[in-house]
């Protein structure tokens, strides 16, 4: 086994003071250290080691690194460099064997720490050079948030996606140099947010409670067609669970969501699973902006809107784990796509209309799969009654594609 030849070291806010014997000694002995500005700058003036600061764009550091090897070479990060740290990226540039992490506290840990929450029952974030909206997709009743800010500005902008999504009696702690000398901690709601003065060395803690009379939309699929912005040109939420169920969203997956419409599907398979992706495929200037309103409304952030009409927009697309066509069903549509799947991929065509039923039966008889005809039919009133009314029949079809299809 190679022995590890590079040192990534965590520095708390108390500096390389606080490092243990062992990280010491191996900083004292490095011939190079990577870091950033502020991470460098602690170094003593008589250190003999060169100093190499992250290239930017970052990813051209790799360069830095690989040239190192056979030196005694050490990293510095924050903290836990394994949470949102360099370690991660390091891992895809050496061979895991070839250096050793040392951790100091994390923000996270030291922040569970100060409030008294248990560090397992919190969802660990960042906004750290990130899109801040994605953090939306974590808020629940009841969920305890750790997240790593960007600046002093993220966590009024984190109390205003709070009070956006519902969640404005949220209290947000605002915690500000950990485990230093000017370490300060402070709270508000996150509707009427007033802490100003942050330090931009900050980690917001927040315990999510939704606001009273406020609209908070469960995770789970089959949300009330109220819950988005559209013209009546959707998959209706019975459908949409039924397709969500035959889609099966797993984490990291990627979905097409051909003739997106308002997104629905795309939505819900985002709100479904880890770091789930879309791709919304649809032409309609209106519908494109109900998806961008869906997607931030209903934190979705996985979602990439594709403005072009299908097939043509599935050159160069990646390709797909799963695949949704609800809208613009034809034969010059359903080949390019299926073929696009992923072995093992699973497809939902729904048709309405008696031609594109057609081309449904046509295209089962020839490949498999399930086919249903679903027809809802919902209470209404009927004069000083009630009765049934039904709505308009929906033809399902899923199947699963098999190795060599």
């Amino acid at each position: 086994m190679t022995a590890p030849w590079l040192d990534l070291i965590g520095v708390g806010e108390g500096g390389l003071e606080t490092l243990s014997p062992e990280a010491a000694a191996r900083l004292d002995r490095a011939e190079i250290v990577f870091g950033g500005h502020r991470h460098l700058a602690m170094l003593p003036a008589a250190h003999p080691a060169e100093r190499q600061p992250w290239r930017s764009p970052f990813a051209e550091s790799a360069t830095d690194i690989l040239a190192a090897r056979g030196r005694r070479a050490v990293v510095l990060g924050t903290g836990d460099p394994s949470w949102f740290g360099p370690a991660k990226w390091l891992r895809g540039v050496l061979d895991a064997a070839e250096f050793r992490v040392w951790p100091t506290p994390s923000a996270f840990s030291l922040a569970a720490a100060r409030l008294g929450w248990a560090l397992e029952d919190c969802r660990c974030l960042t906004v750290h050079g990130r899109a801040l909206e994605n953090a939306a997709a974590d808020f629940a009743e009841g969920r305890k948030l750790l997240i790593l800010s960007e600046d002093g500005a993220s966590p009024a902008a984190l109390a205003a996606l709070l009070t956006q999504a519902g969640y404005g009696a949220s209290p947000v702690h605002v915690l500000e140099h950990l485990g230093g000398p000017h370490e300060r901690i402070r709270a508000a709601l996150a509707e009427g947010f007033d802490l100003t003065d942050i330090a931009a060395l900050n980690t917001v803690a927040v315990e999510c409670v939704a606001a009273e009379g406020g609209k908070v939309w469960p995770p789970g699929p089959g949300l009330p067609d109220e819950a988005f912005r559209h013209d009546g040109k959707m998959t209706k939420r019975v459908l949409r669970a039924l397709a969500l169920s035959a889609l099966s969203p797993r984490a990291g997956e990627l979905l097409w969501d051909v003739g997106s419409g308002s997104g629905a599907i795309a939505v819900e398979w985002c709100r479904a699973a880890s770091a789930a992706r879309a791709l919304a495929i649809e032409p309609n200037p209106e519908r494109l902006a109900f998806i961008r309103e869906n997607r931030l409304r209903l934190a979705a952030p996985g979602i990439t809107i594709v403005p072009a009409r299908a097939p043509e927009a599935f050159d160069g697309l990646a390709a797909p784990d799963a695949v949704f066509i609800g809208g613009g069903l034809t034969e010059s549509v359903f080949a390019p796509a299926y073929h696009a799947l992923k072995p093992g991929g699973r497809l939902v065509a729904h048709a309405v209309t008696l031609e594109s039923e057609a081309i449904l039966l046509s295209l089962h008889a020839e490949h498999g799969g399930d086919l249903m005809r679903v027809s809802v039919d919902h209470a209404s009133p009927v004069g000083p009654f009630r009765g049934w009314r039904a709505s308009m029949p929906v033809l399902h079809w899923h199947l699963t594609k098999e190795a060599g299809a």
